[in-house]
């Protein structure tokens, strides 16, 4: 029924079955612990994947504003009941750009953590299908799990469903799903956060930021905040011989995520070598490497 668009229909079924099997339904509480993990199930499993995150925001380097944006984000949604009384709604959908491995998809890990709640990541190979009208349903799907548990829902890559309607490559099934994407966010009230990322925002549709509560823009990291990756991957490693401007010159157009793979070749040089600590030269080989990939 839900896949038919009768989404009433389809609730009120869900709400006689679970009465039938003697289920309790969970209810976030602020200071309880993390909200309990219902695994996806039947064609939901295939569209959704579910984990708990261990990430915090502490976890991460990240320069001053980016840094308050996304802890107001945290102050709202553990606040949102106090924010309802008064007839205002928490930051909960949030558009994240940025170029690739600048932090973004950890950002969602990271709200994640810091909320206790359970990241449901969407897996479009199983959302996008073949048949006319088949991932408009499968996406209405996903929605109506957003409403009924609470967690941080990641939408990765999130140009594959979001691009222009009017563009040159534009197709009729991923304009009817666009579509439905964008009924379907306005209308949500539910309490979960919905978490979109994109490398490519100037293949969105115009109409997809107003939809959003935030648009939170990543750049690539600056040399103070590289080094601050660079030190925090290597805490239990000796740094005190690197030559450090080097290193931060050579790595000038990393990614925070191959800031990270490169120190982490630097230490496994360090392990298997036996050394006291870090060198810089490993570390240039590790940079230059990570480098080559781009």
């Amino acid at each position: 029924e839900a896949r038919q668009g009768h989404g009433k229909l389809a609730t009120e079924l869900r709400e006689i079955i679970e009465a039938a099997r003697g289920k309790t339904v969970h209810v976030a509480r602020r200071g309880a612990g993390p909200v309990p993990l219902a695994q996806p199930r039947g064609e939901l499993a295939d569209l959704l994947n579910a984990r708990y995150s261990d990430i915090r925001l502490s976890s991460m380097v990240l320069n001053p504003d980016l840094q308050a944006r996304l802890k107001r984000v945290v102050q709202e949604q553990r606040q949102h009941e106090r924010l309802k009384e008064h007839g205002l709604n928490s930051r909960r959908k949030l558009l994240l750009v940025g170029p690739p491995g600048s932090g973004k998809t950890m950002t969602a890990a990271a709200l994640a953590g810091e909320l206790h709640l359970p990241i449901f990541t969407v897996r479009y190979e199983s959302l996008i299908g073949k048949m006319m009208g088949e991932t408009a349903g499968r996406l209405r799907l996903i929605f109506d799990a957003i409403a009924k548990q609470r967690g941080v829902y990641f939408f990765d890559e999130f140009d594959a469903i979001g691009s222009q309607r009017a563009g040159p490559n534009d197709v009729g099934e991923i304009r009817r799903v666009l579509n439905s994407f964008l009924q379907f966010i306005e209308q949500d009230e539910g309490q979960s956060l919905i978490v979109a990322a994109t490398n490519h925002p100037e293949l969105l549709d115009r109409a997809i930021s107003r939809r959003f509560d935030d648009v939170i823009v990543y750049g690539l990291p600056d040399k103070k905040i590289a080094h601050g990756i660079l030190e925090n991957r290597l805490a239990t490693f000796d740094t005190s011989t690197v030559d450090w401007p080097r290193v931060l010159e050579a790595a000038v157009g990393l990614g925070a995520a191959e800031l990270a793979r490169a120190a982490d070749e630097t230490a496994k040089v360090a392990v298997l070598c036996n050394l006291e600590g870090v060198r810089t030269e490993d570390f240039l080989d590790a940079i230059a490497e990570r480098k080559s990939h781009l």
